[in-house]
């Protein structure tokens, strides 16, 4: 539709491909007065084909790669239309007229509404679920706290995020209150637009000089041309800003969670160790054996973030261990492999030490909802059933009453120490991290785990410890 109604126009008035001679570019910003602020004016023709991007997770990159000549060069037609149809109007003012329907004959104007409307839905649509693949890659990443993600089809990118759903909505209402009109917010829209694309221009050179590994000079060149276009446009934009600015403190909102949670994140990995699970296997059996200590449970399960079959983190040996040992007849350590294909479900079991010290690996597809309990105690079934696993009958003769075997799932989570003794900046950190964890998804929820069947334990992190306390004893 784009195409066919600037091309209407363009075939009466051929001459207006004129624009496209640079020479009047030159004209426009360097002999035309104050012609370079005129660059904010008509920013957003620039803009329009990026909707494409945002709905890269549903249609893939080939796709928006053929498509994105296409749509560009309709756009380019339908503004070089109405550009012709302005220069030969007549007119001196359009008088609240739209250039965009009036070059529509007259019985097409409310199929064009229509058409117009159905696509203002579809690009936002396209946004909407753009923001989702983004906070989903986030959280890949650990950019982002975690939060419940749904599948709503068998593809991978399409995905639904509610709290993201929330934001977004708050966002558009807080929008529309603030700038009133969109008018008043073109000057913003420019402004984050144009910085968008200086990010862009930005990883582009990393991936020449460190992925294609481009001559540097060459990568200069390339850059130079596309800072020099993408700097005038931000200039322009930022001086036609003449509200406050408080607009920015939603996308500060949005870096400053991004890099609380990546540094805090990359700071809690350095205090993650996994040790071999073999060392302690003498240890496990003998704590299982021991009749002086009162039995924990009769199975006892941790969640393992370790891929290897041999390693579990040390907090968990800590975990067993410490303070008041947990006696199990069983111990088992579950890591979850959330695989790239919908619907799979499947196991692999690794018994380091015959029915007593047993490492599962559940791999889960995406579109699968967690239910790691119900997973584990079907796995327990099966092996039971194929008598890979004697637990049908327990020799503390606690079986006679009850047959169902005891399960209790251990998930550990870290607090912030106050043996800490934190700078501003690492305070500040920290405790935001702590609070945006407290506020995210809890990891007996995320894993699919019954309240009653879990104990959550608390370990101090220390991070920066005090430095020696020097008390003095009064007599």
């Amino acid at each position: 539709m784009l195409f066919v109604v600037g091309l209407s126009q363009i075939i009466h008035y051929p001459d207006v491909f004129k624009a496209l001679n640079p020479k009047y570019a030159y004209e426009l910003l360097v002999l035309y007065p104050k012609g370079f602020w005129l660059l904010g004016a008509v920013f957003l023709a620039t803009t329009g084909a990026e909707a494409l991007y945002s709905d890269l997770g549903h249609c893939g990159r080939k796709n928006i790669r053929i498509t994105w000549g296409f749509v560009k060069t309709c756009l380019m037609i339908n503004y070089l239309g109405q550009a012709a149809w302005l220069l030969h109007e007549g007119g001196t003012t359009l008088d609240g007229r739209n250039p965009f329907f009036e070059m529509m004959p007259h019985w097409f104007v409310l199929p064009g509404i229509l058409i117009a409307t159905a696509a203002a839905i579809i690009a936002s649509q396209a946004l909407i679920s753009g923001s989702y693949t983004l906070i989903n890659e986030a959280m890949n990443l650990n950019f982002w706290p975690r939060v419940l993600v749904r599948q709503p089809t068998d593809l991978k990118g399409q995905i639904y995020i509610p709290s993201v759903n929330i934001i977004l909505w708050l966002g558009c209402v807080g929008t529309v209150l603030y700038f009133r009109s969109s008018e008043h917010m073109e000057a913003a829209y420019g402004f984050f637009i144009t910085i968008t694309m200086m990010m862009t221009t930005v990883l582009l050179t990393f991936f020449m000089l460190y992925r294609l590994k481009w001559n540097k000079w060459l990568v200069f060149a390339i850059v130079s041309f596309f800072a020099t276009i993408e700097l005038s446009f931000f200039v322009a934009n930022v001086v036609k800003i003449k509200e406050s600015w408080t607009f920015l403190f939603f996308a500060i909102f949005i870096f400053l969670t991004m890099y609380v949670w990546h540094s805090a994140r990359k700071i809690n990995n350095r205090f993650t160790k996994f040790v071999d699970i073999g060392r302690h296997t003498k240890q496990l059996m003998e704590l299982s054996e021991d009749d002086t200590i009162p039995k924990f449970s009769t199975h006892l399960i941790y969640l393992t973030k370790a891929d290897y079959r041999h390693e579990i983190e040390d907090k968990i040996v800590r975990s067993i261990f410490s303070k008041k040992p947990k006696r199990a007849d069983v111990y088992w350590f579950v890591h979850i492999n959330r695989t790239e294909h919908p619907y799979t479900l499947n196991y692999d079991v690794s018994e380091l030490v015959d029915d007593k010290v047993i490492k599962i690996n559940i791999h889960v597809g995406f579109r699968v909802q967690l239910r790691t309990e119900l997973y584990f105690k079907r796995i327990v079934q099966e092996l039971v059933a194929n008598k890979e696993l004697n637990l049908h009958i327990r020799p503390d003769g606690s079986s006679k009453y009850n047959a169902e075997p005891d399960f209790k799932f251990i998930v550990i989570e870290k607090f912030l120490s106050v043996e800490n003794e934190f700078s501003l900046k690492e305070g500040l950190l920290m405790n935001t991290y702590f609070f945006l964890k407290r506020i995210s998804q809890r990891d007996e929820r995320a894993f699919g785990l019954d309240k009653s069947d879990v104990l959550v334990e608390q370990v101090p992190l220390v991070y920066s410890p005090a430095q020696t306390v020097e008390l003095t004893r009064l007599n």
